[in-house]
C-alpha cells in the first residue's frame, strides 16, 4: 500500500509503503520515489554504522541519516521542509494510518491490536526480497555490459527492475520455460530487455537455498522433536511458492509439504483469530497459546568485593512469557543490573545488552548489617524484559506496628538459602528455585514445594495426636519461636535502556505524531476543497454542452464558461497550492453563476410531475363532490358544511393552477420559472389537508335489535322430568351407558 493517501496530490508529506520485506510491491509507480518510505522494519535496533544498514542504504530510494543517539534516521521532505524521522517514528505513522484504514471499514473505533512477531527460529536475511534481489543484480549487471546502463544511478529505474523481477519470480515458480522481461523507457527512453528460465535462478539463488535447512534444525532443537515426530508440515509466507524452496522443505521433513492455507493471509488470519480470543465480543473454542521468550536472558551485577561479578540467567530460551521471577540481594547501599541476551550470536542483531537499572536508596540496617533487597523482573505479553520493582525489607518496632503495613518473619533455627549463586548475597524465588520456594507470575503468587525422593524424616513428620496428648503432661511447654515483624519499603529504580525509547523522547514523539495529525486532518479538508472546485469545473462543463445547454442564454453560456476556464487553468498553475478558504470562495463564486441554472433544469424535470399530480387530486376530490350532490350512498353520511367546504377549496386550487401554467407557458427555459416545484407541493399539502379528512369520514355505526328468544335462554339447564321420562332416548355416549342409568359401570382407576 501506498499510504500517502490525501498527501499524494500536494507531495508535501513523506509517503510510507506497508509492504512486507519480502516482496517491494508496485514500487515502480510510486509517484514521489524520494519522499516515499519502505523496507524499513530492519532498521529498528540498529545504529546507523551498522555494516547492514550502510549495505541496505544503497538499495534505497530515500535518505538514511544519523540520529542523535546513533539510531537510524529517515530523511523526507514535509510540509515543504526538511524533516528527520526515526524509524520509530515512521512505524507509528504506518500504524496509525492502518488503524484509521481498519476504523474506516469497520465502522467503528479500534483501540487495540494483534501484531505477529516472528520468533523460535528464522533467518531475517532469507526472504522473498533476498531473491529479488539476485533477481535484480543480475539484470543490473547485464543492462549495464548489454546497454551501458546503469540502474544504479536511477531511483526511479530500480524501483521498476525491482518490480518486473518480482514479477518475473513469480512467473518462473508456475513455468520451467525462459521467461521474458521486457520494460519499455527504461532509462534515457531506451527499451530493455532479457529472459531468465527457473534453473538458472535456482543455480543463481544456491546460497540462498542452502540456508533454509539452518533454522528447520535450529527449530527442531528448540522444541525438541525429532523429524518423525511431525505429522504434517504447513508453509506460508510468499517465498514458499518457490519450487526450490518448497523441495528444500520437504526434503528436510522427509514427507510433502501442505498449502492449504492462503500464504499471503494466514498470519493476518491467526491476528485475526488472536483478537477473537482476546475480545469480549467474540466466542471462540477454548485453547490456550502459551508464548514464549525466543532469547535467553540474563542479570549482571557487582558484588560488594568490587573484584568480581555475578551473572545469572534469569529466563532461558523459549520460557513461557508473560512471567516474573522475584530475586533477593543483601546490600548496604545502591547497586546496578545490566541485562542482556545470554547468547550474543544467536539474537538477530548486533546489540546484545537491554539495558542497566540502578537500584536506588538502599541503605545498611541500624546495626550496619545488610538490608534484603527484592527485586522483581517480569517478561510482559508483549516479550519486553524489564525491572519492574524493588522493595527493601526493614525490621519494624513495637511502637511502629499500629501504623505500619507489616509483614512476619519466622526465624527458624535450621534455616537454610534458597538457591546459591556465585554471588552469596543474592537468593531468588521463582518456579525453578529449589526448596520452599516461590513463584509470582500475573499478579498471583502460589507456593510451590518440589516433591523429594527421600522419606522425610522425624522432625518434619506429623506428629500422632494420641501420642502427642499422652506426652503433654510429661513435658515442659515448648519455648515460642521468636518472631520479627517487617515491612516493604519501595525502592525507585532508575532504567538507562540500550535502543528503547526513554519518557521524555516517547512524549515528544506522541506530541509531534499527534501535531502531524492535525496537519493531516486540515491537509485533508485542504484538498478535498480543491477537488471539489476541479469536479464542479468538470461536471458543469460537461452539462453546459448537454441537458443544462437549454437552461442559459447564450450570453450567460459564453461568460460562464469562459470563468470555468480561466478557473481550471488557475487550479494548475497559481492556483495549485492555495489555502483551504481559497478554493471555498473559488467555488462559490462558481456556483453563483451556476446553481440557477442547475436549479432550472431541476425545476422543468420536476414541475410537469407534480403539476400532474395536483391535477389528479383535484379530480379526484371534484368527483366525490359530485357524486355527494348525486346523493350517492357512499357519501350521504358527511355534513353538507364539509363538503361545501371541500368544492370551494377544489375551485380555489384550479383557479391558482390554471394561473400558475399560464404563466409558466410565458417563461423559457433560460429564465427562471414562474412557479416553483415547492409552491406546487405546497398546494398538494394544502388540498390534501382540507379535503382528505372529509370525504374519509366513516359511516356511523347502527346497532341491529336483539330479538327475543326464552327458549334459546333456558336450553342450558334440564328440566327435572328429563330423567323420569322412560320413554325418552337420550344420545348414547362410549360403551352406550345412559347418564340416568343406576346401574354404574364399576372402574378401577389407578
Amino acid at each position: 500500500w501506498d499510504l500517502g493517501g490525501a498527501r499524494s496530490s500536494t507531495s508535501s508529506f513523506p509517503q510510507i509503503q506497508n509492504k512486507p520485506l519480502g516482496s517491494p510491491g508496485e514500487q515502480g509507480q510510486i509517484t514521489h520515489a524520494h519522499n516515499t518510505v519502505s523496507n524499513f522494519k530492519r532498521f529498528h535496533g540498529r545504529a546507523f554504522n551498522d555494516p547492514f544498514v550502510q549495505k541496505e542504504k544503497e538499495k534505497l530510494s530515500y535518505d538514511l541519516v544519523p540520529m542523535k543517539n546513533g539510531g537510524v534516521g529517515v530523511k523526507v521532505m514535509y510540509m515543504d521542509e526538511e524533516h528527520i524521522f526515526s524509524v520509530e517514528q515512521i512505524s507509528a505513522m504506518l500504524l496509525t494510518k492502518l488503524k484509521e484504514t481498519a476504523e474506516s471499514n469497520l465502522k467503528k473505533p479500534v483501540t487495540d491490536c494483534v501484531i505477529s512477531v516472528l520468533g523460535t527460529a528464522f533467518d531475517p536475511f532469507l526472504g522473498g526480497r533476498n531473491f529479488d534481489g539476485k533477481l535484480v543484480d543480475y539484470f543490473c549487471a547485464e543492462i549495464k555490459s548489454k546497454y551501458k546502463l546503469d540502474p544504479k544511478t536511477k531511483v526511479r529505474a530500480l524501483l521498476r527492475l525491482y518490480q518486473e523481477c518480482e514479477k518475473l519470480k513469480k512467473l518462473m515458480s508456475s513455468n520451467s520455460t525462459d521467461i521474458p522481461l521486457n520494460i519499455e523507457c527504461f532509462m534515457n527512453d531506451t527499451d530493455v530487455s532479457g529472459k531468465m528460465n527457473r534453473s538458472q535462478f535456482e543455480e543463481l539463488c544456491a546460497d540462498l537455498l542452502q540456508r533454509i535447512e539452518m533454522p528447520l534444525l535450529s527449530l527442531m532443537e528448540q522444541t525438541q522433536l525429532k523429524v518423525e515426530d511431525v505429522n504434517a508440515v504447513e508453509i506460508v509466507g510468499g517465498a514458499t511458492r518457490i519450487p526450490a524452496v518448497k523441495e528444500r522443505i520437504a526434503k528436510f521433513f522427509g514427507k510433502d509439504v501442505s498449502t492449504t492455507l492462503n500464504a499471503d493471509e494466514a498470519i493476518a488470519r491467526g491476528c485475526a483469530l488472536q483478537c477473537a480470543i482476546l475480545s469480549p465480543a467474540f466466542k471462540v473454542r477454548e485453547f490456550s497459546v502459551t508464548d514464549a521468550t525466543p532469547f535467553p536472558i540474563s542479570l549482571l551485577w557487582n558484588t560488594e568485593a568490587e573484584d568480581t561479578e555475578g551473572v545469572h540467567e534469569v529466563f532461558s530460551r523459549n520460557h513461557a512469557a508473560p512471567f516474573s521471577k522475584v530475586l533477593t540481594f543483601y546490600r548496604k547501599g545502591p547497586f546496578e543490573l545490566e541485562a542482556f541476551y545470554s547468547d550474543p550470536n544467536g539474537v538477530p542483531y548486533p546489540e546484545s545488552k537491554i539495558g542497566r537499572y540502578v537500584i536506588q536508596n538502599v541503605a545498611a540496617q541500624k546495626d550496619g548489617e545488610k538490608s534484603k533487597v527484592k527485586v522483581k523482573v517480569r517478561v510482559n505479553t508483549h516479550g519486553i524484559f524489564s525491572v519492574s520493582t524493588a522493595s527493601m525489607v526493614e525490621p519494624v518496632k513495637n511502637e511502629e506496628c499500629e501504623d505500619v503495613s507489616v509483614e512476619t518473619e519466622v526465624e527458624a533455627q535450621d534455616q537454610r538459602p534458597i538457591e546459591n549463586f556465585s554471588d552469596k548475597n543474592i537468593q531468588q524465588e521463582n518456579s525453578e528455585a529449589g526448596t520452599q520456594s516461590q513463584v509470582q507470575t500475573d499478579g498471583q503468587q502460589t507456593s510451590q514445594s518440589p516433591p523429594s525422593s527421600e522419606p522425610p524424616s522425624e522432625e518434619n513428620k506429623i506428629p500422632d495426636v494420641k501420642k502427642t496428648n499422652e506426652k503433654k503432661g510429661d513435658q515442659p511447654p515448648e519455648a515460642k519461636k521468636p518472631k520479627i515483624k517487617v515491612k516493604n519499603v519501595e525502592l525507585p529504580i532508575e532504567a538507562n535502556l540500550v535502543w528503547q525509547l526513554g519518557k521524555d523522547l516517547l512524549n515528544m514523539y506522541i506530541e509531534t505524531e499527534g501535531k502531524m495529525i492535525m496537519q493531516d486532518k486540515l491537509e485533508k479538508e485542504r484538498n478535498d476543497a480543491k477537488n471539489a472546485v476541479e469536479e464542479y469545473v468538470y461536471e458543469f462543463r460537461d452539462k453546459l454542452s448537454g441537458p443544462y445547454e437549454k437552461f442559459v442564454c447564450e450570453k450567460d453560456l459564453q461568460g460562464f464558461s469562459a470563468l470555468l476556464a480561466e478557473t481550471e487553468g488557475w487550479l494548475y498553475e497559481e492556483g495549485e497550492d492555495e489555502a483551504k478558504q481559497v478554493y471555498v470562495e473559488k467555488l462559490e463564486n462558481l456556483k453563483k453563476l451556476g446553481t440557477p441554472i442547475e436549479m432550472r433544469f431541476q425545476e422543468a424535470e420536476e414541475r410537469p410531475k407534480l403539476l400532474q399530480e395536483l391535477g389528479h387530486r383535484l379530480q379526484y376530490y371534484a368527483t366525490i363532490a359530485g357524486e355527494f350532490k348525486n346523493k350517492d350512498e357512499k357519501y350521504i353520511h358527511i355534513d353538507e358544511m364539509e363538503m361545501m367546504k371541500v368544492e370551494k377549496c377544489v375551485s380555489e386550487v384550479v383557479e391558482w393552477m390554471n394561473n400558475a401554467v399560464s404563466a409558466q407557458a410565458k417563461k423559457s427555459l433560460d429564465q427562471d420559472p414562474a412557479v416553483h416545484s415547492s409552491e406546487i407541493k405546497a398546494k398538494l399539502q394544502e388540498l390534501n389537508n382540507v379535503c382528505e379528512p372529509v370525504v374519509t369520514q366513516p359511516k356511523p355505526k347502527v346497532d341491529s335489535p336483539k330479538e327475543e328468544n326464552p327458549l334459546s335462554e333456558q336450553s342450558d339447564y334440564k328440566t327435572e322430568d328429563m330423567g323420569d321420562d322412560k320413554n325418552s332416548e337420550m344420545p348414547q355416549q362410549n360403551g352406550e351407558c345412559h347418564p340416568s342409568d343406576q346401574n354404574t359401570i364399576n372402574m378401577d382407576l389407578d
